[in-house]
């Protein structure tokens, strides 16, 4: 009870805080016309990054920003209880390579996971790589990481302050010393070894370094990189100069005999062409043309490749292409259809490893190349499995398990058998024993039944008055699944309520959910999600007071519209690293590929109005008194460039007319999300949380 007496301060703060002084913003009278509409864009100045102005404009609302922030009494709490919470050791699923199993551990506060090698499971293991040794502040990350055919060397791709620009380190296996060869200007791409001889990679012609981090990146191309040679000597596999915005990948099937090569021309479709080395081909052979569906190569089968594909099957099936005679009139269906979506297909020991989902939750079965069904894998209740598969020779492999009340757990799989067994668990200072997840379901406004997550303490009580975080993604065809969060059992403990809304433009349900949220339809995910908040209200769990919605990229967009279409409905809004110019978005880095997800406002009139209908930035009104906004955002995020949430912030702040606050919290060396370290998740979550429970009027309890 030593913190009751926040609830008095809390009353008096609120009046106080509702007058920010906020850092003022040049605005100028630029303007663009689409399809004979005017719009203003004033601070289009914010969108270099490399100004003094902005960078100017960014340290005052920092300064803002941290002051309020520092004002919440219990900040401090909530930061050390957040780093003692975090400070359990986290594991990855061990796998086979060569005579050594190699895991990924932290230990608890190290800023990067540490790769960790050991030739039985019992032994001492001994550290491979240690990320935290190429920088002092844990920025430096490596991802990617990717075996020789005979285990003689390793490469894995490092970044910078979250940047997704990478480059190609080269470790001798046995020595653990680095090589000589490094390769730069890498971009979403894989590595894939030819033996032991070299790999293929994708990358961007050089960039210029003033602007690397916002302009368009085009021409994506494939080389192979010989060992011992310097990148300027890398042969070009594959480019297309006649489509720029276009992105190439490839990778060689198991035995080495397939060169396979993936093009998208967006975040929607691809193309397969396949290059048989065993034979001699020169050129690709067309297998799966685009960009009508989304297609995976899974492996090879003697002559044949198998594909995952939704074309003619919105929730996937497995077929079987002979390159020789890729018309699909020749393709031979190996699994067929289900009514729940096929997430993924992987191999191992010879087998295929088919995860299904069925209300956003794992399923997975064992089969044989013909697709008959071997084995159901067992797993522990509602959450999401992923780590099913390995290489042909293998006969286990391990794999995880978790859910938004359940740690992350491994367990050892036997191939043979089908059996699993407990490897190891998570072990969190947290009570999850006393977290109960159900999943509830809604109906949307256009009639559309939708499932929610929702994770809470023993005992909650349906008064109408519990504190709750909604969250959601809903595009992409991403699928969004129970997973445990350290961050978020804090926010539980704390007597939150966590729902986690399985938005329509994922693929929870197929290619039909992910449609039904794209495009001329994403409307609808917005409307899931206030309809959420509405569901949550009806039954009593909560009340307008007490609702916090909160979501990132295309989840930050989400969190943009719904705060500006129903401000009334929620007290909350942290939109994170989001899309809220969605006249602009496709002019910057990687943002051309979202055009099949979104449309483009220069691609026609129905496009253009579309977006400007649910546009974040353009759909705030003066005089309209939004919930507190915490916007966040990082000066390296070249995914969704910062001039998003720059824009959208100063916007906020000059027509925002109610008492709650509006700030922006932006990062330094830090990017989109992917291999932040640790201590600065920590600071984050601390913010987030602070600005949270004290806006809707929590305390905090130690």
């Amino acid at each position: 009870m030593k913190y009751f007496f926040l609830i008095a301060f809390i009353l008096i703060a609120t009046e106080t805080f509702s007058q920010i002084d906020y850092p003022k913003a040049r605005k100028t009278n630029q303007q663009d016309t689409y399809f004979g509409t005017v719009v203003k864009d004033p601070y289009r100045w914010m969108e270099d990054d490399n100004s003094e102005e902005t960078r100017a404009w960014v340290e005052q609302e920092n300064i803002v920003t941290e002051k309020y922030l520092a004002s919440i009494p219990y900040r401090t709490l909530i930061r050390n209880k957040l780093k003692q919470y975090w400070n359990y050791a986290r594991y990855g699923n061990p796998f086979k390579e060569g005579d050594y199993f190699y895991f990924y551990k932290n230990d608890g506060l190290q800023n990067q996971a540490v790769l960790y090698r050991l030739k039985r499971l019992n032994d001492i293991p001994e550290v491979f790589i240690d990320p935290n040794t190429l920088s002092k502040d844990g920025t430096v990350a490596m991802s990617n990481l990717e075996f020789s055919k005979n285990n003689k060397y390793a490469a894995y791709l490092q970044s910078q302050s979250g940047s997704d620009w990478q480059v190609a380190k080269v470790m001798n296996v046995a020595t653990k010393q680095l090589l000589k060869d490094e390769i730069h200007y890498i971009k979403f791409s894989g590595l894939s070894w030819n033996g032991d001889d070299g790999f293929y990679y994708s990358r961007y012609p050089k960039p210029d370094e003033k602007d690397m981090l916002t302009n368009q990146n085009q021409f994506h191309s494939v080389y192979y990189h010989k060992i011992g040679t310097p990148q300027s000597k890398d042969i070009l596999v594959f480019e297309d100069k006649e489509n720029p915005l276009q992105n190439a990948g490839a990778g060689l099937s198991e035995e080495g005999r397939f060169l396979v090569l993936f093009l998208s021309r967006g975040t929607s479709g691809s193309e397969i062409r396949v290059r048989d080395l065993k034979a001699g081909q020169k050129d690709f052979t067309v297998i799966v043309p685009g960009f009508s569906g989304e297609n995976d190569f899974i492996d090879s089968d003697g002559d044949h490749l198998l594909i995952r594909t939704n074309i003619d099957a919105p929730n996937y099936r497995i077929v079987s292409i002979d390159p020789k005679n890729p018309a699909k009139e020749n393709w031979k269906t190996i699994v067929p259809e289900k009514g729940e979506l096929l997430q993924s297909a992987g191999t191992g020991g010879g087998k295929l490893f088919l995860t299904y989902l069925k209300d956003a939750s794992s399923r997975v079965y064992q089969a044989n190349y013909k697709g008959q069904i071997e084995h159901e894998i067992q797993l522990p209740g509602i959450g999401s499995a992923f780590g099913f598969g390995g290489k042909q020779k293998d006969t286990e492999f391990f794999y995880s398990f978790s859910s938004f009340n359940t740690p992350n757990t491994i367990y050892r799989y036997d191939i043979s058998t089908g059996k699993s067994s407990l490897f190891r668990k998570d072990e969190v200072k947290i009570n999850t024993d006393n977290l109960v997840t159900e999943q509830l379901f809604f109906t949307s406004k256009d009639g559309t039944k939708v499932p929610m997550f929702i994770t809470y303490k023993k005992g909650l009580k349906k008064d109408g008055n519990n504190p709750v975080l909604l969250y959601g993604y809903g595009g992409f065809n991403i699928p969004i699944t129970p997973a445990f969060s350290i961050s978020n059992a804090f926010f539980v403990e704390q007597g939150g309520i966590y729902a986690s809304v399985t938005l329509r433009g994922g693929n929870e349900y197929g290619e039909a959910w992910h449609r039904a949220g794209m495009l001329q339809n994403k409307q609808n995910v917005f409307n899931d999600m206030i309809s959420a908040a509405e569901f949550l209200i009806k039954e009593n769990y909560t009340n307008k007071e007490k609702i916090a919605v909160r979501g990132g990229s295309n989840g930050g967009l989400l969190v943009g519209a719904v705060m500006t279409q129903r401000p009334d409905l929620f007290k909350v809004a942290i939109p994170q690293v989001g899309v809220m110019d969605m006249l602009r978005y496709h002019q910057f880095t990687i943002g051309w590929a979202w055009a099949t997800e979104y449309g483009r406002s220069d691609n026609s009139e129905a496009d253009f109005k579309n977006l400007y209908s649910y546009s974040p930035l353009h759909n705030l009104k003066k005089g309209v008194s939004y919930p507190a906004t915490l916007v966040t955002t990082a000066d390296h995020d070249d995914r969704v460039v910062p001039a998003h949430s720059f824009k959208f912030a100063a916007t906020l702040q000059e027509d925002n007319a109610g008492p709650n606050p509006v700030l922006i919290r932006i990062e330094t060396k830090a990017g989109h999300g992917a291999g932040k370290p640790t201590g600065k998740a920590i600071e984050e979550a601390a913010d987030i949380w602070s600005f949270t429970m004290y806006n809707l009027g929590m305390q905090y309890w130690e």
